[in-house]
């Protein structure tokens, strides 16, 4: 009875989907001395410019998760993304949560967003990162045939809910380790407290041994 069990279960094993290597990444903790800072929902009109000159004057690059809709309406924004040697990442068209769609719309707004990247910068994006972080081992699968890796983040600002600017500062430095994925918003509301932390969390990172680098840098590693 254990021997025809064994000989069932190895069966139905051929036929049941692997999705070990398609799930979000996190953090990579072998990228020793590295993080990446990230920021959803942009463009936006005035907080990206904004970052986008934080982050030259004090070196460092980042990678930018956009939403299609919003880089239609701002797409010089993007273009100074891309021109100041950030990387740009998908976010989907509308910001619509993978939980709420089905897989064929799942991958049209993924779709959607990439044609648009790619008509204003010329560059298809391939980090991908699911609005809210929801998301379903079939739908990442899907985006990875893709060729799209998934990514979340191991350490969450907030800021989108205009905390102080000290507390966006504590979420992003406190703990840090090799490889966290930092998230940030460069689209918030009124009196978004990101630029004014990022000025302060920057150098707080390198004074602990840090470089600030892209998604796709941390996870060559």
């Amino acid at each position: 009875m254990r021997r025809a069990f064994s000989a069932l279960l190895a069966l139905l094993l051929l036929f049941v989907p692997c999705f070990a290597e398609d799930v979000c990444v996190y953090r990579k903790g072998t990228a020793r001395g590295q993080v990446s800072l990230t920021f959803d929902d942009g463009p936006h009109s005035a907080y990206t410019r904004e970052i986008l000159q934080i982050l030259k004057d004090l070196g460092v690059r980042a990678t930018f998760f956009v939403i299609g809709e919003n880089a239609r309406q701002y797409p010089d924004i993007l273009r100074e993304i891309h021109a100041a040697g950030h990387e740009i990442g998908n976010h989907t068209d509308s910001h619509a949560f993978l939980k709420n769609l089905t897989l064929a719309s799942t991958c049209k707004e993924v779709s959607d967003a990439a044609k648009t990247i790619e008509e204003i910068v010329g560059v298809r994006p391939h980090v991908f990162r699911p609005p809210g972080g929801s998301y379903s081992d079939a739908k990442i699968a899907a985006l990875s045939d893709m060729g799209y890796v998934s990514v979340l983040w191991s350490k969450d600002t907030r800021d989108w809910t205009c905390p102080s600017v000290q507390s966006v500062v504590n979420s992003a430095t406190q703990n840090l380790s090799d490889g966290d994925i930092i998230l940030f918003h460069d689209f918030n509301g009124k009196n978004s407290p990101t630029p004014e932390a990022l000025r302060k969390i920057i150098p707080i990172i390198k004074e602990q041994g840090f470089s600030c680098v892209t998604v796709s840098e941390v996870l060559a590693h």
